[in-house]
């Protein structure tokens, strides 16, 4: 695996070395020892999946602590937008986004740490996204953040997308205490 710093310390892009032929391909999704050789030392609790339509805009998510959550986030059917933002307390880059494409053909996972939100779009028919969590959902613990929040300006490839009636009413960043 390798693994790439983002300019945003603590976001990580991880490419799997894929090994394919005439009948298909096989790679490592996770390797608990490569990801603490490479100072990633989560224990992950729990494997989620969604499927979604194109154009679904899910996110910008968060949870506070004491459930806040490490996530490793993956595609394994189509492709999508994936965001995720700054809300570190402190941080230099607090506020700041980074973006990556992850598809079913590039089988680039995103390892995003506690504090940061979190959003994607789907950018064909179908998605299958797979993402691991080290910590348990809590309802009472969840924010959402506007996708279309002005003060983050995120360069979504989308105009109109379809949302869920909880993400039609987040709050913008300036809203909300983390």
């Amino acid at each position: 695996m390798n693994f790439i710093k983002t300019k945003i310390k603590g976001l990580i892009i991880v490419e799997s070395k894929v090994f394919g032929d005439q009948r298909g391909f096989f790679f490592e999704s996770y390797s608990q020892k490569e990801f603490e050789d490479n100072g990633i030392t989560v224990q992950f609790v729990q494997d989620n999946q969604s499927r979604s339509t194109k154009n679904v805009l899910r996110g910008l998510h968060l949870q506070r602590p004491p459930y806040a959550q490490d996530k490793l986030i993956r595609v394994t059917r189509g492709n999508v937008f994936d965001v995720a933002v700054d809300v570190r307390s402190g941080s230099p880059t607090f506020g700041q986004w980074e973006s990556i494409i992850l598809s079913e053909e590039n089988n680039k996972m995103f390892f995003i740490p506690k504090g940061f939100l979190h959003g994607f779009v789907t950018l064909s028919e179908i998605v299958d996204f797979e993402y691991k969590v080290s910590n348990y959902y809590s309802k009472e613990s969840e924010i959402g953040i506007a996708w279309n929040d002005p003060d983050l300006n995120i360069n979504w490839p989308v105009t109109n997308p379809i949302l869920s009636e909880k993400d039609k009413v987040n709050k913008l960043l300036k809203e909300v205490d983390f």
